[in-house]
């Protein structure tokens, strides 16, 4: 009789230069340099940035139409792929719902804007001229013209246009008739599509590999531009701002992913990268493809990661909401403007509407905020202007929260439906695996 022996395997580790975390973090600190020492020429590196962002965005729509696509054919059962999505919008709704009100209880705790005494006459509305026009489309359509922009004109318009939310009805669309089809005519288009997926993944690990360039190109633009000292003015709705999404996400999301078996910290260390990224360019569309391909080596089934991700970029902006009362609030206070509890109950439910379309919209927070306030007549819209300033600084936690926040979702949502394997992801969050999304 003989005894196998088995042996662990340590895996193996890059060097410290070649993680891309280290490279990320390099850059960020270069371009706080840069921008300290050389403001002009640290401004001139933003085009880094915005060709980083080009080269993801040029890739997002595809690889979100293949990933549903397939996730959605190779799942077999179309009432699966329903329940996922009926499990995602409750899960979103109540976050939501949670969220903007972590901001409204927060705001009267910590009441940011006493104090200031602003008069709404003086402020200088020349600044949003663009912002209002833009408010009051978006509120002008309502709920109804919302839902028919989610239908796009044509398939290659919506690919072309990069609309996420337009690409994802279409893949579900495309998807579910391809499942209904099935048989080997449906099969060669799945494993077509599938092979198109894995060379675009390919494509996007040569991508990543750049973060760092637009990563300081980013941070040296924001430092260059506003300056080190530019958080002065308004320091006390930043500050608030930061810590109700720290709050939100160790105390909410954390007991949520206790709930689900895994840890919180270790989650987000796993995302470290990602979510360095995200705080330097303040746009969480520079992760999307490389989140979801972590989530599915995390052991979050594909067809679960492929509904649940670009739909929470519409749906689910926990930080956005937090932002959205938080701010609301506080220019309430900062211009005196006594709030009722029927005030109040407006904001919220105003709220929980116009934060849907947030993404997508050219300065999105800032137009959905004044569609709000355009919502909300008690409260001067021109106090928008007070928030105009610190908008950026506020933008990368709010990028930053809200791509945590559907990061959980994922992983919640493939709990709650059997989809996740508990046992890998444990391993690969306490590292006995590792994950390399740069190998495509």
């Amino acid at each position: 009789m003989s005894t196998a022996t088995i042996t662990a395997i340590e895996p193996v580790r890059k060097p410290l230069y070649q993680s891309l975390f280290v490279q990320v973090l390099v850059a960020l600190l270069l371009g706080i340099v840069l921008g300290i020492a050389a403001p002009d020429f640290a401004v001139g590196l933003k085009v880094f940035s915005d060709a980083f962002l080009k080269l993801i965005s040029m890739i997002v729509a595809p690889i979100v139409f293949c990933v549903v696509v397939h996730g959605i054919a190779g799942a077999g059962d179309l009432k699966k792929v329903g329940r996922v999505g009926v499990k995602a919008l409750i899960y979103f709704e109540a976050m939501t719902t949670l969220a903007l009100i972590v901001g409204l209880v927060l705001a009267y705790l910590f009441g940011p804007g006493h104090g200031m005494n602003i008069n709404p006459a003086s402020l200088d509305g020349k600044a949003l001229t663009t912002v209002a026009d833009n408010a009051h489309k978006l509120q002008g359509g309502g709920i109804g013209s919302f839902l028919l922009n989610i239908i796009p004109t044509t398939s290659f318009d919506a690919l072309a246009r990069n609309d996420v939310l337009q690409v994802l009805f279409f893949a579900i669309l495309f998807g579910t008739s391809l499942a209904l089809v099935g048989g080997e005519k449906g099969e060669r288009i799945s494993s077509f599509i599938d092979a198109v997926s894995t060379v675009l993944f390919r494509a996007m690990g040569l991508i990543v590999r750049l973060a760092p360039i637009g990563v300081l190109g980013a941070v040296a633009y924001t430092v260059g531009r506003y300056g080190v000292g530019s958080l002065k003015q308004l320091v006390s709705l930043v500050v608030l701002f930061y810590v109700s999404v720290a709050i939100f996400v160790f105390a909410i999301l954390g007991g949520v992913m206790t709930l689900a078996g895994l840890n919180i910290v270790k989650f987000l260390n796993y995302l470290r990268e990602e979510l360095t990224i995200v705080l330097a360019t303040a746009s969480s569309d520079a992760v999307l493809p490389q989140i979801m391909r972590k989530l599915e080596r995390l052991g979050v089934k594909d067809n679960v990661v492929g509904l649940v991700i670009p739909t929470g970029y519409s749906f689910n902006l926990d930080a956005f909401s937090i932002y959205l009362t938080l701010a609301v609030v506080f220019i309430a206070q900062a211009t005196n403007t006594p709030l009722s509890f029927g005030d109040l109950m407006l904001v919220l439910g105003v709220s929980l509407v116009t934060s849907k379309g947030a993404h997508g919209v050219p300065g999105s927070a800032i137009v959905i905020l004044a569609a709000t306030l355009n919502a909300v007549p008690s409260i001067p819209a021109i106090g928008l202007v007070l928030v105009l300033s610190v908008d950026w600084f506020i933008g990368m936690a709010r990028a930053l929260g809200n791509l945590i926040g559907n990061c959980v979702a994922t992983v919640v949502v493939g709990a709650w439906e059997g989809d996740l394997d508990h046992a890998k992801a444990k391993r690969v969050l306490d590292g006995e695996e590792l994950v390399d999304v740069t190998a495509g």
